[in-house]
């Protein structure tokens, strides 16, 4: 997984003033509306708020990975949010999540949405890259951080 084809700067903050779930799938949604694709914000809050429904998609320690799947695009599309503080997400440790990694899919991404699961996953495992994304200040640290990472992770 290349996370630089998932994420672009202006989908990935720093937010603060951040209440709870739906508020901040709200804002994910609007993230990944601006992308250009020509993607509803509304309806990409849907989607991932009905997925939430389905199960939870807290990791635990403080880690989430809203995802959901949507017609009308042809790839992967991704956005980071660092919260400056923890909200309720249902996550199985029911720790207050801080980092945010959403992704949306085109709907016939079977197998391509379940390997950027896994590696989304194996990243987030490694507490000291979310530290250092929780120590970040803006979004160009984090992109920076998570660049970082996976030059050291796939150092080809």
């Amino acid at each position: 997984m290349d996370i630089e084809q998932l994420i672009t700067p202006e989908r990935v903050r720093c937010e603060s003033g951040i209440e709870d779930k739906e508020q901040v799938l709200l804002r994910i949604g609007e993230l990944i509306g601006a992308s250009g694709d020509g993607l509803d914000a509304r309806e990409i809050s849907n989607r991932l708020l009905a997925r939430e429904r389905l199960g939870s998609t807290g990791l635990g320690h403080g880690v989430a990975v809203p995802h959901a799947r949507i017609d009308g695009i042809d790839r992967a599309i991704g956005a980071l949010i660092q919260l400056d503080r923890g909200i309720e997400f249902n996550a199985f440790d029911k720790a207050p999540v801080d980092l945010l990694f959403a992704l949306v899919v085109p709907e016939h991404f079977t197998d391509e949405h379940l390997q950027i699961l896994a590696s989304l996953a194996e990243m987030f495992s490694d507490s000291s890259l979310c530290e250092r994304l929780r120590r970040s200040s803006d979004g160009e640290e984090l992109q920076v951080a998570l660049r970082e990472w996976q030059s050291q992770a796939d150092p080809s």
